[in-house]
């Protein structure tokens, strides 16, 4: 039977995943609201471009008929990749050679026109803004939710796509991330062009990944003009405290930069210099690849809130768009007597698979900041 027949869903989050699960559900006839904790659309600046797999993002847009829309928005020649050493001398060139600007398996597209997209194809009134999320309290079946605004909504199934802070997960499993030994610091360069010329002109609208001396820095450019960047490099769980830096002060940023970053050729501080508003600290961490829990009949998660893996694999997303696929699809299938056995099914599923991409994920980590690094990326690309 259809397991979620006359039955009111709440996806709490509004993220990638979130809005696919929804828009698929609202395409079996499912009553589905989701609550998401920004004040609006554009309430929040969105991060790099993201690209996506054949096998998952790609996937979930095609079941979700949204593949014309996304050809519409992706942006050709953004996954071509230039791979540097510390000194920003060129090792491997995606640019070079291929001409052609159709997209290979892994097409980038910017998280602004994404999330646009998949908003636009859902039913009006679907989204409910300024809806972050506070408690869950038993409801009949399902479940009362009250937010920090101080309105509730009840339903009968609740689905945690709050990502990797998720409020939600605590009522499914105590488990918690682990720190993967590793921090990265984001930043954004706006009006790249006019701002940094030599930076824009060696991105060439694509990704730099920079390795050298056991560190990373890794430049995207997005389709606004502007550029992304994050220096990762080993250190304590606590270093961002225990650092004193005021991560909104460039300058002190900069001068920790030029300190951990010493060996690194001048070309790389012009980011910092010329960075647009705060820098952003990320610890970097990862559920336990063995972790499991007990499936309940009302209530499931998808995406960083269940499976946070380091994003070196560039899966975070996909797997989100996936676990959104494949939770619909347990939802309606009629070989589920009810939604527990629906959950049960898809839960197993996606620890499996995501143990095994936060597996291999870990282990990009590691290598990405080893002294054979350029090997490593040279040898994948090739």
């Amino acid at each position: 039977m259809n397991t979620i027949k006359d039955k009111k869903i709440a996806i709490i989050g509004g993220g990638p995943g979130g809005l696919t699960l929804a828009r698929l559900l609202q395409l079996k006839g499912a009553d589905v609201t989701v609550y998401e904790r920004d004040l609006h659309e554009d309430a929040r600046a969105q991060g790099a471009t993201l690209d996506l797999h054949e096998e998952s993002g790609l996937a979930a847009l095609q079941a979700a008929g949204l593949m014309d829309e996304f050809r519409a928005n992706y942006r050709p020649g953004a996954d071509k990749m230039r791979v540097t050493d510390e000194h920003a001398n060129i090792v491997l060139d995606d640019h070079i050679g291929e001409q052609d600007e159709t997209y290979r398996g892994r097409p980038e597209i910017d998280r602004g026109p994404l999330q646009k997209l998949l908003l636009e194809s859902l039913n009006t009134g679907t989204v409910v803004w300024n809806s972050q999320f506070s408690a869950l309290t038993p409801y009949n079946n399902g479940w009362k939710i009250e937010f920090k605004n101080g309105t509730t909504a009840v339903a009968d199934l609740v689905i945690a796509a709050d990502g990797a802070s998720s409020k939600l997960r605590p009522y499914l499993t105590p488990i918690k991330s682990f720190y993967c030994g590793y921090t990265a610091v984001e930043g954004a360069v706006y009006h790249s062009e006019t701002t940094s010329p030599e930076m824009h002109q060696l991105l060439s609208g694509g990704k730099i990944f920079a390795m050298g001396d056991n560190r990373s820095l890794i430049v995207s450019a997005k389709g606004d003009g502007s550029m992304t960047f994050y220096p990762c490099f080993k250190a304590d769980e606590n270093w961002v405290k225990e650092s004193g830096i005021d991560f909104k002060d460039k300058a002190r940023v900069l001068a920790w930069f030029k300190t951990e970053f010493a060996n690194w050729g001048d070309i790389w501080t012009t980011l910092f210099e010329h960075a647009s508003g705060a820098f952003t600290p990320r610890p970097l961490y990862s559920m336990p690849l063995d972790q499991t829990w007990e499936a309940q009949p009302n209530l499931t998660m998808l995406g960083d809130a269940a499976h946070l893996m380091p994003p070196y694999a560039g899966e975070g997303v996909n797997m989100a768009m996936l676990d959104a696929l494949e939770l619909s699809r347990a939802l309606t299938d009629e070989s589920y007597t009810d939604t527990l056995a629906a959950i049960t099914a898809f839960e197993k599923q996606m620890r499996i698979r995501a143990s095994e991409v936060a597996d291999q994920s870990i282990q990009s980590l590691e290598i990405l900041h080893s002294p054979g690094a350029i090997d490593f990326m040279t040898r994948i690309a090739g």
